[in-house]
């Protein structure tokens, strides 16, 4: 980012891609090892997941008249897999969003950048991150609460046929997918970048998220939304044609489609995490939030085990670690 932080708030959208995906140019060999250890396997886990729990599904199905312990069997596997899927997906969603957020920081503060400083700083950052995550999961489960209010309240306006009701609860399930999805997730992947380049994490991580999105929400969830737009339509046609294409494409297509697919994946993964740091910069900047890049240098170096002074700022504060 060669702009002037003060020039940063007047980025557009396309701007803010442009300047995002131009990073990797300045370090290539750490991003691309970043990519391939790490983003890689996440996209990968995200497409395939549909690919092991399928076969699961139908054999539990098969099994679900004729042989009951077949079944039990059979759901025991599902639930296994799911499990470890879930807990290897938490695990890279942080490790990427570690690795590429410090690395980007580093590179914006002249640090020296190398995929091996920034795998020695991951431990420290992974915990403040998982903390943040922890207060995200809290949020996100009172929204699915309402969430499944909502959509009980639908079924019980159509077997009433209640109108008003059906009306309402249609309304409100649109609003908090769309609107209130969106937005968490935008709030999240501030959250994160907060975590990581400044002295807080968890609630307070959140809540300074929420403050650095105030005149700039409206981009945040732009970026979300479409970003969730690509995933859907990538997992939709994954799906269609590489799991449930077996008697309309041969061995060979659906190879080649679920390579390209991933590959895919992979870029927009990458891009996702380079804007939500340039975006990051963006608010503080709209915000006047002078960003100092010596006492950033010095906070970033704290997590590789360097000195670290006692007294400085990231926003023009005292600085404790």
């Amino acid at each position: 980012m060669d702009l002037a932080p003060e020039q940063l708030q007047y980025l557009t959208i396309p701007e803010i891609l442009r300047e995002a995906i131009s990073i990797p140019k300045q370090s290539p060999k750490t991003f691309y090892l970043i990519t391939l250890i790490l983003i890689f396997p996440l996209s990968f886990a995200i497409l395939a997941h549909s690919l092991f729990t399928h076969p699961l599904l139908v054999q539990i199905q098969n099994y679900s008249q004729t042989d009951p312990s077949q079944t039990r069997h059979e759901w025991t596997l599902l639930l296994l897999f799911q499990f470890f899927y879930l807990i290897f997906l938490f695990a890279f969603s942080l490790l990427s969003t570690a690795a590429v957020v410090f690395t980007v920081a580093s590179l914006y503060t002249s640090k020296p950048v190398s995929f091996s400083s920034t795998m020695s700083a991951i431990p420290k950052v992974f915990k403040r991150l998982f903390v943040t995550f922890l207060w995200v999961s809290l949020l996100m489960m009172a929204y699915n609460f309402v969430f499944v209010a909502f959509l009980v309240l639908l079924i019980i306006a159509i077997d009433t046929q209640n109108v008003l009701l059906l009306l309402l609860s249609v309304v409100v399930i649109f609003l908090l997918f769309i609107v209130a999805h969106v937005y968490i997730t935008a709030l999240w992947h501030l959250a994160s970048v907060v975590s990581v380049l400044e002295t807080v994490h968890g609630f307070a991580a959140m809540k300074k998220s929420y403050e650095l999105l105030k005149g700039k929400t409206f981009y945040a969830s732009v970026l979300v939304f479409v970003y969730l737009v690509i995933c859907l339509v990538i997992g939709g046609v994954f799906s269609s044609v590489v799991v449930h294409g077996g008697y309309k494409y041969g061995v060979f297509v659906r190879i080649v489609v679920g390579g390209f697919l991933v590959g895919m994946l992979v870029i927009v993964n990458l891009v996702g995490l380079l804007v939500q740091s340039v975006f990051y910069y963006v608010c503080k900047s709209y915000h006047h939030q002078g960003i100092d890049k010596t006492a950033l240098h010095d906070h970033l170096g704290g997590y590789l085990g360097e000195y670290v002074p006692l007294k400085s700022s990231i926003q023009m504060e005292n600085l404790e670690i």
